[in-house]
């Protein structure tokens, strides 16, 4: 197992990391445990709470997250792909557009890198959600919304850096909170491997 205090740069680019990450232990429960996130993702995908004009909190962030967390890169580029295209089919709002799928195995991949085999923390979930809604969700979104609806890239841009910027704190306390609750029993399953299941801040 990896020294858990290295940072993420080094530590995805050893052998033991992507060993794990092609071949893990636990292979059915972790095919099985992701299959039931997946189905809770596209179940919860349509809803959501209003919290002012075009801001709305949606929690489909939360299975996301935790199957990458537990499956690493490779089990969240499928996960990624999987979601929006199951998605796509059944709750269609429009015409399939292969931008929204390139973003959501975008943003499950940047999970994997952040969660899976580290120590998660405080600064760890805010950095990759960060990471998250600035380059996937207003970055590449905007693009999206540019070039399916046709006005100013930067219209969007600005839309989007506020919603993304409001959200941000909301999105970091909810997966803190569920994080810290959902730690000690993923680590008795053996579905992640750090050392401490108790988040501090850094």
């Amino acid at each position: 197992m990896p020294n858990q205090n290295q940072s993420i740069i080094p530590l995805i680019f050893t052998k033991d990391y992507w060993k794990h990450a092609v071949n893990p232990n636990k292979k059915l429960l972790l095919l099985t445990v992701t299959a039931l996130l997946m189905a809770l993702n596209i179940a919860i995908s349509s809803f959501f709470i209003p919290v002012g004009e075009n801001l709305r909190i949606y929690f489909s962030f939360i299975p996301t997250s935790l199957a990458c967390m537990i499956g690493g890169p490779i089990t969240a580029i499928c996960y990624g792909f999987g979601v929006d295209i199951l998605g796509t089919m059944i709750h269609p709002t429009g015409a399939f557009f292969p931008g929204y799928t390139l973003s959501s195995i975008l943003g499950a991949l940047i999970y994997s890198l952040f969660f899976f085999r580290q120590r998660i923390t405080v600064l760890r979930i805010f950095l990759c959600k960060l990471s998250i809604n600035v380059f996937v969700n207003i970055m590449l979104g905007s693009l999206w919304s540019y070039m399916l609806f046709g006005k100013a890239y930067y219209y969007y841009l600005v839309k989007s850096t506020i919603k993304n910027s409001i959200m941000l704190p909301i999105e970091v306390i909810i997966m803190v909170i569920l994080f810290q609750a959902l730690l000690p029993k993923l680590k008795q399953m053996n579905l992640i491997e750090t050392a401490k299941t108790k988040i501090s801040f850094f």
